[in-house]
């Protein structure tokens, strides 16, 4: 996200489009399941919605630590999977009651990489750190949770993998899948749909060819600190400079951009906090030093988060990956900025989770005047999720896990280069006036950039996929502007 956002998106001269699509898709490859026998978490499951057809359905969940040692809630991963009511159907999740308490639990809709005759969809349950952790032996107790359409026709359930209408009481169920920190430790997925976290590419899927000799940029972010000097020599500058967005007074902290193990991969992750005042407030920030980025394809793995890793939650956060340009004077019609912005709590007029695509063709800070078209869908999109955007000499496509989100106008692509970036800021400090610490995470898996070549997102899989088999953790072959 750029420098500023000084008003609701609802005073904004925006040409809307609606996305297509409302539901996260995350690729996924085999891994070899565990039993119940073999130690990690059982998973329980009945239904107060029985019928072949129903409003909502109603998977109720027991998750049971049947190893030797405490489980972490927040590490653990519970899919049901379902065939969508048609192919642009969209979802909504919800929490009718949990003995856990339904605040610490979040739900997340995905595509499968591999669709079956039962199958094409999931609903993920997650669990935020309040949730605790799990004795040997223990189990979460109830967990009521339902989901339905967006629109509230009635949908089927009698063809969904996951679903059995007979169970009055609770009973071990596998077809529904558990993960525990991302290695599958329960179930039995529909066939080529095994889940990993992060989501990486099916091997079951049918090879793409990689795409030729384009000019590009790809990092996989394999840094040890914000202090390495490999950041800035790849060509990286970590933001410190004051300023917006975000809430007045605060900072922007480079030591709060850190580079995590995860199952032997490294990502990046940003960090923002706040005690409910501007100077205890900490946004962050990495983007390219060069402005050198025009057509072609953009794409990154990014980890979105509906929750807070400790404190109170409700903070009117920003999670962004995007492009961008200097505004040289107000409505100048040489800007250029293309935006994937997630605002897990609402924010600009929204009351709840909402991921916006904007393309930008200029902008008045002051009165504020705003010339955009923007896609949305108002949904969870908490976890790994492969964001793609194309621009060549007719239109800005973008798409979510392989899903097209939005197309905008030609009306709105860009003249001139631009840098390419990644935020994490408040709004403002309206949505949680507490004085509690917080802080909140956005990780980065990879980014991509390909000069002057629209990719589609199985090609970009394609050319991360043979990059890193190659060993190149990163390269950048896009000349100056």
């Amino acid at each position: 996200m750029s420098t500023r956002r000084t008003t609701s998106r609802s005073t904004r001269a925006a040409l809307a489009l609606t996305a297509i699509v409302g539901s996260a898709a995350l690729a996924t490859f085999p891994l070899t399941t565990a039993s119940a026998s073999e130690g990690g978490v059982a998973v329980q499951y009945r239904t107060s919605a029985s019928g072949a057809t129903a409003d909502q359905s109603e998977p109720w969940l027991k998750v049971r630590n049947t190893g030797t040692t405490s489980v972490q809630l927040s590490q653990v991963k519970i899919r049901y999977y379902f065939k969508a009511d048609s192919p642009n159907a969209t979802y909504r999740f919800a929490c009718s009651w949990a003995v856990k308490g339904c605040s610490a639990i979040t739900g997340t809709f995905g595509t499968l990489a591999n669709p079956t005759a039962n199958a094409d969809r999931y609903l993920e349950i997650g669990f935020t750190p309040a949730a605790g952790s799990l004795a040997p032996g223990a189990d979460t107790g109830d967990m009521q949770l339902r989901f339905y359409q967006a629109n509230w026709q009635t949908l089927t359930q009698s063809d969904d993998y996951s679903f059995q209408g007979a169970p009055t009481s609770y009973a071990d169920w596998t077809k529904v899948t558990a993960q525990i920190a991302g290695v599958n430790v329960w179930g039995t997925a529909p066939a080529g749909n095994e889940p990993t976290d992060p989501p990486t590419t099916p091997p079951t899927t049918p090879p793409t060819t990689p795409p030729g000799n384009g000019e590009t940029l790809f990092d996989d972010f394999s840094y040890t600190s914000h202090t390495d000097p490999a950041l800035a020599s790849h060509g990286w500058s970590v933001r410190s400079n004051s300023g917006g967005p975000g809430v007045p007074g605060a900072s922007w902290d480079p030591s709060k951009v850190t580079f995590v193990n995860q199952s032997g991969n490294t990502v990046m992750n940003l960090e923002t906090s706040s005690a409910g005042t501007g100077a205890s407030t900490v946004h962050t920030e990495v983007l390219t030093k060069a402005t050198k980025f025009k057509n072609g394809t953009y794409a990154a793995r990014v980890k979105f988060s509906d929750a807070p890793k400790y404190g109170p939650d409700g903070d009117r956060i920003v999670q962004t990956f995007f492009t961008i340009n200097d505004l040289k004077a107000p409505m100048a019609d040489d800007y250029a900025e293309y935006d994937f912005e997630y605002l897990p709590n609402g924010g600009w007029g929204e009351p709840a989770n909402i991921l916006y695509t904007t393309s930008w063709e200029t902008y008045n800070p002051d009165p504020w005047q705003a010339v955009n078209q923007h896609s949305e869908s108002r949904t969870s999109f908490a976890g790994w999720h492969d964001l793609v955007v194309t621009i060549d000499n007719s239109k800005i496509t973008y798409y979510v896990d392989g899903a097209l989100f939005g197309t905008h106008d030609a009306a709105y692509l860009p003249e001139r280069p631009m840098s390419i970036n990644f935020n994490q800021w408040l709004i403002d400090l309206n949505g949680q006036p507490s004085t509690t610490p917080r802080a909140y995470d956005q990780q980065v898996d990879y980014v991509l950039h390909v000069k002057d070549q629209v990719l589609t997102p199985a090609q970009v899989a394609a050319k991360v996929s043979a990059l890193r088999g190659a060993g190149t953790a990163f390269v950048d072959e896009v000349p100056a502007s």
